[in-house]
């Protein structure tokens, strides 16, 4: 065997040049490291946090990311370093200030994760402020239900079919036990709700009493990916060229995400051309309102996800806290029970003049928000200061939500209690009347505020508002496992199953 020759003076000139070159690579990346580090440097965190991102992809990975911020936010503070370049605030006047429109910070680009549809914007994933803008005018009107033609008595169909659902298949007796996932029916519920005042019909889960067009299974397989590219923005661009290979340039994905976005995109195409219909309801609404055929495709999208995961988040929530505590379920179900009147479905309206129900919808809202993003911002050129921190231009402010609403200096030193006498228990004078106005505007952040508020507000209450009322008034329900009532991961979206309970007829 002949072995190649080498010249010895040259394999060691190589040698040495990549061992400088090495070297300088490390230089710089340690150099472009400290760089990064000493920015916020000022600003406590947790240790990892200050060197890398990996503290926040360990969170977003194990699903427990919301909880880890606000552990962060309570620990040091109300402004709290969790990343390279990456701050959270849980101090919700400035958390406002930073949302006003001409605050000059701006979306990150951690919200291109909430392009659904690979390679086009939403209002959800759009960063360009003044397109934003012109897109908002188009969908606001829509989203909160003002041009939606019958509104209310579309949700009461879907109610009615949810308690239909209930008294076929799931209605248990001495003799009969028929456990279900109230977490599944119930994310079936918001799902055929917002695809029927969006798109003037829905998908039928809870007359099939399953998962249509594969949602749920999509959602999670999806969403977990979603949580890294949070913290990663740029993995962003090349899962969406690894879907967009997958589905083909037809679409032709049959499961999960594939089945969506052809429903979606089947809707839609049926509102534009010589032969388009024209409804009166979500996509109606933005078309009215200009929108194109190709911001529709996109927008239909953010109208499922968004329109259905949150409410159904804040229902879950709710109904397991109502359950797991006999002092709540007895006085809400005596307030039902004590009105002379209440239509069937309960209205809106009549809704609203049940103080306890209110409050109980309040404190889920506050107990567990439905939305844990980061929903961080660019700090504009010159910096800027938050909570007596001076932030660099061009680093990243986060929010801690869960850290806002559990805050014991705005709700009190049982915060981290699931109570609704609180909304309930103000007291007389000005410093009262300003706690409550505090407290309110506090909650309200769960719907954002300023020029990110999210629009669908009215719609969700209204669902909140009939939902507890139709199901307490005629069920007894039980939890099958009290010591372990749930699953709850936290993936962009909370993902939630396994609520399994006992629903049986009341007794006259």
């Amino acid at each position: 065997m002949i072995l190649p020759s080498y010249k010895s003076a040259e394999t060691s000139v190589s040698v040495q040049l990549l061992l400088v070159a090495l070297l300088g690579l490390s230089v710089y990346s340690l150099t472009q490291r400290f760089i990064a580090w000493s920015r916020l440097s000022h600003i406590p965190g947790p240790p990892l946090a200050s060197f890398s991102n990996l503290w926040l992809v360990w969170h977003a990975y194990r699903g427990t990311l919301p909880w880890a911020i606000k552990d962060a936010t309570d620990k040091y503070g109300s402004l709290a370093r969790v990343g390279l370049n990456t701050v959270v605030n849980s101090n919700p006047e400035s958390v406002v200030r930073v949302l006003q429109p001409c605050s000059g910070f701006i979306r990150a680009l951690d919200y291109q994760a909430a392009r659904f549809r690979p390679g086009s914007d939403n209002i959800l994933s759009m960063r360009d402020e003044k397109a934003h803008k012109v897109l908002k005018s188009k969908t606001t009107a829509g989203y909160n239900g003002k041009d939606v033609e019958g509104l209310e008595g579309q949700i009461d169909k879907v109610v009615e079919t949810f308690i239909d659902l209930i008294e076929r298949k799931y209605l248990s007796t001495s003799t009969d036990y028929r456990p279900v996932d109230l977490a599944r029916i119930t994310q079936y519920f918001t799902l055929d709700v917002i695809m029927s005042i969006a798109f003037g019909s829905n998908f039928g889960h809870l007359e099939s009493d399953s998962d249509v067009y594969q949602y749920l299974h999509m959602m999670e397989s999806f969403m977990p990916m979603v949580a890294i590219i949070l913290v990663y923005p740029w993995l962003c661009d090349i899962l969406e060229s690894r879907f967009l290979h997958m589905m083909g340039p037809k679409d032709t994905d049959k499961t999960g995400m594939g089945k969506v976005m052809g429903f979606a995109k089947e809707v839609v195409s049926q509102r534009f051309g010589p032969k388009k219909i024209i409804r009166k309801d979500m996509l109606g609404s933005f078309i009215a309102h200009g929108m194109t055929q190709d911001e529709a495709n996109s927008e239909t999208l953010v109208q499922i996800v968004a329109g259905s995961d949150t409410t159904a988040t804040t229902i879950r929530a709710t109904f397991l806290h109502i359950i797991s505590s006999p002092h709540i379920y007895s006085t809400l179900r005596k307030e039902i029970d004590n009105v002379s009147h209440l239509s069937s479905p309960v209205t809106d309206a009549e809704a609203k003049r049940l103080p306890y129900l209110q409050a109980v919808i309040e404190e889920g809202l506050r107990y567990w928000p439905p939305i844990g993003l980061l929903a961080s911002k660019i700090v504009p050129k010159g910096g800027a200061t938050i909570n007596g921190f001076f932030l660099p231009e061009d680093s990243s402010i986060g929010v801690s939500t869960m850290g806002i609403q559990r805050s014991k200096e705005i709700f009190g030193a049982d915060a981290d209690e699931f109570r609704p006498e609180r909304w309930l228990s103000f007291g007389e004078g000005e410093a009262e009347k300003a706690r409550e106005k505090r407290m309110r505007s506090t909650v309200g952040q769960v719907f954002a505020s300023g020029k990110y508020t999210c629009p669908g507000r009215p719609v969700a209450m209204m669902e909140l508002n009939k939902i507890f009322v139709e199901v307490l008034r005629k069920y007894d329900i039980t939890l099958v496992n009290p010591s372990r009532p749930w699953r709850s991961v936290y993936a962009g979206v909370w993902m939630q199953k396994d609520l399994c309970v006992r629903i049986s007829r009341r007794a006259p």
